[in-house]
């Protein structure tokens, strides 16, 4: 899963890296936790799957917003156009990797139906004007309440968007399906802002950056917390199952209530990275590669645990032993992959890179 655009100038950061790492794992689980299971759905089951569901794309869009500014080494004073011919070619190809992925694995819907990658790529070249406006600090506030009234739409439009999907299948595939731009743009737009905020603080000194993280982790502490004190107020009987939220085209998107645990965690889990990484100087390199070549890792997994797994072998784990067991050669097979695909790009940058000239 792409979250930081790719480009020759953009800094890594590793903590970054290994939120995105950690998002590729709860993904992979999730994906395990439904394609590879037989018999009925037990609660533990359920659970699993809903917890891995509304913590791994989320976060992945998020990441996309936040990593955007730094990638912006370069253009710090371009206009639309520059930002253009950066960022829509790597949402375009993006895009045509969601596509593809539709074709080599979910042949039995529309090659054209909507998915994550779809809605990271669309979120790219959608994040281009607010990156132009993000240079003056009054635009910061306005974003977010864009963002703000992109959900708080898309929760009132919902009673005829369930009609709208049900009466245009194609149309609802490629629009509302598995992720779609509407809503979930707001919270890249979120992670946008955020980020920028961080990175000014940041090179205006490690303190201001430092304080900005406290800030986000005390936000997404509150927002848990008032999760689970509304849960407990209003007698949810279902904490952790996706008969409390929305549910269109057979896919989710929180209510507000659940918006809390979604936000909330995706803000915990990038403070507690930055803190291991960033100040507890805790090095993680297998996590840190499993981010730098998610995008890979998102479209190798999914063809090996539903195409080859599932259909072509038709295995099957039954109990929670081998599940786990399976999943761990599983993790270990796609780290693997990470490791031989970011040498196979390595071994290729230096073989086409050219020759210095020399003089004389």
């Amino acid at each position: 899963m792409a979250a930081e655009p790719s480009t020759s100038t953009a800094p890594r950061l590793a903590y970054l890296d290994a939120l995105r790492g950690a998002a590729l794992l709860l993904m992979l689980v999730n994906h395990t936790a439904r394609w590879w299971v037989d018999g009925p759905m037990s609660w533990s089951r359920y659970a699993l799957i809903y917890v891995t569901l509304t913590l791994a794309a989320p976060t992945f869009l998020f990441l996309v917003g936040f990593c955007l500014p730094l990638a912006l080494r370069g253009l710090e004073g371009a206009g639309l156009a520059g930002l253009a011919r950066r960022f829509v070619p790597r949402g375009a190809r993006i895009v045509a990797a969601g596509l593809l992925l539709n074709l080599v694995v979910f042949r039995d819907e529309p090659v054209w139906a909507g998915g994550v990658l779809q809605t990271i790529g669309l979120a790219i070249i959608a994040m281009v004007p607010a990156l132009w406006l993000l240079r003056w600090p009054a635009a910061r506030a306005p974003l977010l309440l864009v963002a703000a009234a992109g959900y708080v739409g898309f929760v009132l439009a919902f009673p005829a968007l369930t009609h709208f999907v049900a009466t245009h299948r194609l149309a609802g595939l490629v629009l509302f399906y598995d992720f779609p731009p509407w809503p979930w743009l707001s919270l890249v737009l979120v992670g946008l802002v955020l980020g920028w905020t961080w990175l000014e603080a940041q090179r205006a000194s490690p303190e201001a950056g430092r304080r900005v993280m406290l800030t986000l982790a005390v936000i997404g502490a509150v927002l848990v917390a008032t999760f689970f004190v509304h849960d407990w107020w209003a007698g949810t009987p279902m904490r952790f199952g996706m008969r409390r939220d929305l549910i269109l085209n057979r896919h989710w998107t929180p209510r507000p209530a659940a918006l809390g645990w979604v936000l909330g965690m995706v803000l915990l889990m990038l403070a507690a990275a930055w803190w291991a990484m960033e100040r507890r100087r805790l090095r993680l390199p297998w996590l840190v590669l499993l981010g730098q070549t998610a995008l890979f890792l998102y479209f190798a997994h999914q063809v090996l645990a539903y195409s080859l797994v599932r259909e072509w072998l038709g295995w099957r784990f039954g109990g929670w032993p081998r599940f786990w067991a399976a999943n761990a050669l599983f993790a270990v097979l796609v780290l693997g992959l990470g490791w031989a695909w970011r040498r196979t790009r390595g071994w290729t940058a230096r073989r086409w890179r050219p020759a210095p000239v020399q003089s004389g």
